[in-house]
Order: structure tokens, then sequence, then C-alpha cells
């Protein structure tokens, strides 16, 4: 028994003179280093955000501005208290204007709490269980500051919206990393209010008046494709937060969040003036050097010119217009253009009208001509001949008899009509069209076969591949977010035969667009794009030189031959130019040019007012000019009339004022011309 006393004890004397000899070496032979340890020196790197570059249309007109502000600016020392940023934000709300209310119940139990006195009573008042282990050792100060926040009542946070103003400018301060800036929110300042904090700034640590910017988008038909920015208090998206800190941000910095703002982030950002602070083990500053000077961000300016995206916004107001007026817009929720450089594809215009039933009014809405998706109707048809020919299902400009099958006939069927290739695309032919899909579920008909559904899933696939090297049903390479259209993955037999005449797949009207631009571009997709380049800024921070060309790519050519694509050509020159009275698209006929285009009829439904089901169709139109610097389409969802020809007048008008006001080359008006 004593035996193994006097070993215990003697292993504890053994540790103890261990622990000694330990504390020994570390005080005499490693007493420099640690003294060098001590009276040690921290260096931070701080990054500061500068003023954001604008936006511009193609005629140098300024479509996002910055409004430059006087306003007040809280650098944080890496010595201030909770406490004492508490009674700095009091001192504020007497010296400026506080606007502010929004604040979560987290903050103003935070700024509560941060009262040393407050704090320390509401810690006193814990139960021991919050401050305590089971052992009595006290917990970590974290989680007794976690554990005094859930104490704090209602009653006690029940503060007036003045003090709420305090706490939310108090919650800015509070979470501004050490020897970083932020913004503070108020109202404009005054000059006497500038002069006031001006004057006390040595009684306000941290406090400064600067510059700030305020993104200010002018109201015009392209303010919804502009984007958002971020506030400095939302600073980066949680979801990008982390590519954003990797490339240098900080976690305040203000940040495209959609559309052009987000896309261009990279150059319209600002460069960063660097600081690197040096503070010694007291914390006192000992060096502040500034390693780089930041720059206003560069510029973009788009390839739309306002001016003409306002005429053809006005030309799509001048028909819709009519169209609710008369009742044939009742169910529709809207109307949209787009107009694109078919060899640059250069977004010359991209206009939209939003209607509610009901309503005779319209909201400008740009941004759905590449969210909004609709079932196209017969424009497709050049796509569907393209896709006879890439499968080896259709010859040429081969005869077939438009005739009806499968219960499907065209609104001109009578009987069997032997019409060629471009003759289907002229009069809209729906059956010629179902026969090329059936021939690529390899079948032929004739009145007398009995049609099987066999091999439908692979001749949708091949349909649909087609239709994406013009451009629909995928991305048409647009420099901002864009829908991709709509196509179900769960359909049948009669979905695939309704797909080769448009009847199934939704698509935008931006990729009825670039098919159009496709077509007029001998089967060459351009990939789309809003901006024309990046500009440095000038003296007075407005446009300058240009510093990057935003080019273009091809994204595919259409896998025919151009005998061929001048069948396509043919045939949509025919829909507008031809005399026979099957012609469905004479009134596209343009007054300063040779316009080629192919109209659609959707048939769909729409719910009226009482929730009733109502047959309505929508009326879709594809068209270019002779010399092929415009493409066109038009996209007028739900009318209740298909004998209406607004989109058709509309596809016309838009081209024919492109080409006598802003075409670079005189518009070609020799009717003689095929457009082959």
């Amino acid at each position: 028994m004593f035996k193994r006393f006097y070993l215990l004890f003697g292993i504890i004397i053994l540790l103890f003179l261990a622990l000694i000899g330990r504390l020994a070496y570390m005080q005499l032979y490693q007493k420099s280093f640690y003294s060098s340890k001590l009276g040690g020196s921290s260096t931070y790197s701080v990054s500061t955000g500068s003023e954001r570059g604008e936006i511009y249309d193609a005629d140098g007109v300024a479509l996002v501005e910055n409004n430059i502000t006087e306003a007040v600016a809280f650098t944080r020392s890496n010595t201030i208290t909770s406490q004492e940023i508490k009674e700095l934000a009091q001192k504020l709300s007497q010296m400026i204007t506080l606007s502010d209310t929004d604040v979560t119940t987290r903050e103003k139990k935070d700024y509560y709490l941060a009262d040393t006195d407050t704090y320390r009573e509401v810690v006193e008042k814990l139960p021991n269980k919050k401050k305590y282990d089971n052992y009595g050792n006290s917990l970590s100060e974290s989680t007794i500051y976690s554990n005094a926040v859930e104490a704090v009542t209602d009653d006690q946070i029940n503060f007036s919206d003045d003090e709420l103003k305090i706490v939310h400018i108090f919650s800015q301060m509070n979470a501004t990393s050490v020897f970083n800036t932020t913004t503070l929110d108020s109202e404009d300042l005054t000059d006497d209010q500038i002069a006031l904090v001006t004057a006390n700034q040595s009684k306000l640590s941290g406090i400064s008046v600067t510059k700030a910017w305020n993104r200010s988008v002018n109201d015009t038909g392209l303010s919804s494709i502009i984007g958002t920015v971020s506030s400095s208090d939302a600073g980066l998206p949680e979801e990008d937060a982390s590519t954003y800190l990797a490339k240098g941000y900080s976690l305040n910095d203000r940040v495209g969040t959609s559309y052009l703002e987000k896309s261009y982030e990279d150059v319209l950002q600002g460069t960063r003036t660097k600081q690197e602070i040096t503070v010694d083990a007291d914390g006192n500053v000992t060096e502040n050097k500034t390693t780089s000077v930041g720059e206003k961000g560069k510029n973009i300016k788009l390839t739309i010119d306002l001016d003409f995206q306002n005429q053809v916004e006005s030309i799509l107001q001048s028909y819709y217009s009519a169209q609710i007026s008369s009742g044939i817009a009742a169910y529709s929720e809207g109307i949209y253009a787009v107009a694109l450089d078919p060899s640059t594809g250069s977004v010359l215009a991209m206009a939209g009208l939003s209607h509610e039933t009901g309503s005779s009014e319209t909201e400008s809405n740009a941004l759905g001509t590449i969210t909004q998706v609709f079932t196209p109707g017969s424009v497709v048809k050049g796509a569907t001949l393209a896709s006879g020919w890439e499968n080896k299902v259709l010859s040429g400009n081969e005869v077939l008899y438009d005739q009806t099958l499968l219960g499907i006939s065209s609104w001109f069927t009578s009987g069997k009509t032997a019409i060629t290739a471009t003759q289907a695309l002229e009069y809209s032919s729906n059956t010629y069209m179902v026969q090329v899909a059936l021939k690529m579920t390899g079948q032929e008909y004739t009145t007398a076969d009995a049609v099987t559904t066999d091999n439908y899933k692979q001749a949708m696939e091949e349909l649909r591949s087609t239709y994406a090297e013009f451009g629909m049903g995928t991305s048409t390479g647009l420099d901002i977010t864009e829908s991709d259209g709509y196509l179900p993955s769960d359909y049948n037999f009669s979905n695939m035969i309704s797909e080769s005449f448009g009847q199934y797949d939704n698509y935008t009207t931006m990729q009825l667009a670039q098919y159009a631009a496709t077509v007029a571009n001998d089967g060459k997709r351009q990939s789309v794009h809003l901006v024309e380049g990046v500009y440095d800024n000038n003296d007075d921070g407005g446009l300058g030189d240009l510093s990057q060309k935003i080019e273009s790519q091809t994204l595919n050519t259409v896998n025919i031959s151009s005998d061929e694509m001048d069948l396509i050509q043919t045939g949509f020159y025919n829909v507008v130019n031809s005399s026979s009275g099957y012609a469905t698209g004479t009134a596209m006929r343009g007054t300063y040019t040779t316009i080629s285009g192919k109209t659609g009829t959707a048939e769909t439904f729409a719910t009226d007012s009482d929730g009733n089901t109502v047959a309505t169709v929508n009326l879709n139109v594809v068209a270019y000019d002779a010399n092929r610097s415009i493409a066109v389409a038009v996209m007028y969802p739900h009318a209740n009339n298909d004998d209406s020809k607004a989109h058709q007048y509309i596809a016309r008008d838009i081209i024919d004022l492109y080409v006598s006001t802003y075409a670079n080359s005189s518009a070609d008006t020799d009717d003689s011309d095929t457009d082959n």
C-alpha cells in the first residue's frame, strides 16, 4: 500500500520538476524570443472601393449614372469598444438627420448590451449554468454573451423610432472590420451639418465627411435590363461571397446583383485603394502606408441606340393599344419585339409591353423579351425543313402533298395539293412539316398507310437539335441572364408531330430574333450581345476612349448546304412578296426595303376574369431586310382574333424605320430581288 503511495508521490514530484525546468528554459534561454513577440507589431491590409463605372447607350447617352453626395463615413480603429461606438452613434444623431429604422431583433439586443454596466447587470442575473460549466469553470466569453443576448427581453429593447435610427448606424459601425470604412446611412447632409461634423471631428473617433455615390438609373425602356447593385449594408451576395473575396473584394463592397450590372461587374467595379496599417503591441498605429490608389470603374456602352429603342416601343404601343381598345388583346399579357444585326449579333432594340387582363394600361417591359416564353407557331417551319435535310429524309425542293393526315390540316388544305418545300413555307403548310417529321421516324406517309409511333423520341431530339442550331431552345449567347425557353422532357408522339409546325416547345422573342438573324446570315449563328465595348473615363469621369471591343462569336453554322439555305430564304421571300393568294405574310411588305420573313399562329388558351377557358392564338413573326442589316422577331401572345395583322405591321414598321433612318447603307428596294 505504502509502496504505491510513494511511487505516485515520486511521479508527481518528477512532473513538477519537469514543469519548473520548462519554465526556466523559456524564461532564461528563450527570453528574447518571447520578449520580441510581446513587443511585436501587427499589420492590417485594408482595401477601400471606388466609384462604379457608368452605362451608356450606343450614342453615348447616359442610362446609368452615379449621384455623388456628401456623406458621413466611419473608419473602425483597432481599439474602439462597442460602448464607445454606441456613444459615437448617439453623438452623431444630434448632428445629422438619420432616416433608417430597419434593424433586426439581434441588432437591437447588441445595442442594448453595448453599455458595459448594462451588460454586467444582465450577466450577473444569469443562472450559474449560463455562466459556468459543471466543474465551476467560467464559460467562454462568446458563450456568456450569447446567453446574455437570449436573456434580453422585448420590453428592454422597445425602442422608439428615433432610437431605432441610432441602433441602425450603431449596427453599421459595429459590423465594420478593423481599419475598414463604412458609409453611414442618413439623409442628404446640409452645409450646416457638414460644418458641424467637420468642426467636431476630434471628438468623433473614426468619423469623417466623404464622397458617396448612389446608382441612378434613368427612366427609359431599357431600365429593366440594367440590373441592380447591392447596398453597403447588404454587401456581397451570400451565394457569390467566396468568389468575390478571392478577387480581393471586402464583405461590404457594393456589387452588381443582376443583368448588366452583374454581367459586367469586373469592369464596372472600380479598382481599390489599398493600405497597410501597422500597429504595435499597445494598439498604437506606427505606420499607415498606401500601396495603391484606386480609380473609378470603367464604363460600358451598349449596342442599342436609345432613340431607336424608344421608337420601336412607340410602334409596339401604337398597334397594341389599338388591339386593346378593339378587345383583340383582352387576354394578352403583352407584346414583345427584338431587332438584331445578323452579321454581328448586336442587339439593336429589345422592347416589350406588359398588360393585365381587363386593363387598358401597359408598362414597358424590355426584360420580357428574354424571360417570357411562348409557343412560336409556324415561324419554325424553316428550321423544320433544315432538320429534314440534315437528317437526309428530305431532298432539295422536294414535292409532297398537302393533305389532311392524323387529323391535322393546313389552313388552305383542300384534298391533295402538290407543293414544294419553298411553297410549304410560303403557304405555311402544317401537313408538309408533319410528313417531314414522320420521315424522321422512318416512315413515309400515304393515305393507305397506318402510322406507327416508333422512333418518335429520336425524331424529337433531331428536331430540337436543328432548332438549337438556329437559336431556338438554347442559349443565344446573350451577355445577361436569359431563359433558354421551355422544352418539356415528358412528351409523346403527338407532341413530336406538333413540334414540327411550332405547336409544342416555347421560346423567347430573343431566340426567335436569333433564328431570323441566322437565316439572314446564311446559316451562321452569331452570339447575341448588348454591350458594344468597355470604355475608360474622360477627365470629367464620363465616357472616355474605347478600352475593349466586345466581339460576337460564331456559335455554329447550320449543317445544311448553301443551296438548301437558299431554299429557306426563297420561301421567306415568297411569304411576303409572292403574288399568290396563299402567301401568308404580305402585310409585311416594306416601303423602304424588300422584306423576307415567316409568320406563325399558335393555337393557345387563356383564362377570362370569370375563370373560364378561352381559345386564343399567339401571333408571331420573324423577318429581315434585303441588305440583311436587321433581323426582327415579334411575339404577340393570346390574341383572340387570328385575322389580326398587328404583328406583321409591327415587324414591317421596325424594319422600315431602321433601314430609312439608321442603316449604314441604302436600302435595296428592287422587288425583283428574290433574296437568294
